[in-house]
């Protein structure tokens, strides 16, 4: 999962998606062996030369300058998360380190008050590689309610949401549109991946997904880079039926993100999570309230 392996890769199958046609490029008529643009028809359209394009491709040139990055993102039709994407793939290939460990992700105590305040909104905090860092009440019942609540606190146990939309059938259940999810979730790592090219935890979920999913090893051979801030999902909830929410990922920099679910007001879909509220009160009058994972997390920290 090297810098320069992506960087290869992604240019050559993003060159592979595009047809003469698409780029206005003639064909007269020819049968082509193989799909897509071949290479000296995208060095012309970027404005280098061919052999130059082709050590690029192979991993043999390491000194692309952002013009150059430009013009063959601009030949590629790349949009700007997928250009940005091309950017990064080239930095890490020049300035690749040796792989490490990196420091755990901790959530911040903005981030608990930010919890406890959405109590109505299902609300989950991701790190870099989409594990779930905490969560509150109604985010676990919404995305994961058959896990331990305080999976989160536990890093032998703790869940990673990629992980389970492409290995959990229960997740894999919950979104109506399941590729769309799972398109999103390998876009987002796939842009990771690129930023953090010496994070081998990162590489080895890449590894385990790949291994025991061949819809996620085809995705990420896709090179589909999609970067999903605001995403409608229709969910089919076993508790509270189907729902429709809007999932927004909040993130003022490097460090964790705050994803919240919110739904239309007056909508069925408002009512169906102000029932799985409902539900989870109930549960917690029962149980107590050490049930309640923002707030045995609140208290731990006072201790």
């Amino acid at each position: 999962m090297d810098g320069k392996t992506q960087l290869g890769d992604f240019l050559q199958t993003r060159r592979s998606q595009l047809r003469p046609e698409d780029v206005g490029v003639p064909t007269y008529g020819e049968r082509r062996r193989v799909p897509g643009l071949r290479r000296e028809e995208l060095a012309l359209l970027a404005g280098v030369s061919a052999s130059y394009y082709t050590r690029l491709e192979q991993g043999q040139s390491l000194s692309a300058s952002p013009e150059v990055l430009n013009a063959i993102a601009r030949a590629l039709r790349l949009d700007e998360s997928e250009r940005r994407y091309l950017h990064d793939l080239a930095r890490a290939d020049r300035q690749r380190t040796r792989g490490r460990r990196p420091a755990p992700e901790r959530v911040t105590e903005a981030m608990w008050q930010l919890l406890n305040v959405l109590g109505d909104v299902p609300t989950i905090v991701l790190g870099r590689r989409s594990d779930v860092l905490a969560w509150n009440s109604l985010g676990h019942a919404l995305f994961a309610g058959h896990l331990d609540p305080g999976a989160p606190d536990l890093p032998a146990q703790r869940p990673n949401m990629t992980r389970l939309v492409f290995l959990d059938s229960h997740v894999r259940d919950l979104y109506a549109d399941w590729p769309s999810k799972a398109r999103a979730a390998v876009g987002n790592l796939r842009i990771v991946a690129a930023q953090h090219p010496e994070d081998v935890a990162l590489h080895a979920l890449l590894g385990e997904l790949s291994a025991k999913s061949t819809e996620f090893a085809s995705m990420w051979a896709d090179h589909r880079i999609r970067a999903c801030t605001v995403a409608p999902y229709e969910m089919r909830h076993p508790l509270v039926g189907p729902l429709t929410v809007i999932q927004q990922t909040l993130n003022s920099g490097p460090g964790p993100s705050v994803v919240v679910a919110t739904t239309a007001p007056g909508s069925p879909s408002r009512a169906a999570l102000a029932l799985l509220a409902q539900a989870i009160s109930e549960a917690t009058t029962q149980a107590g309230p050490s049930s309640d994972p923002v707030q045995t997390r609140s208290r731990t920290d006072k201790t």
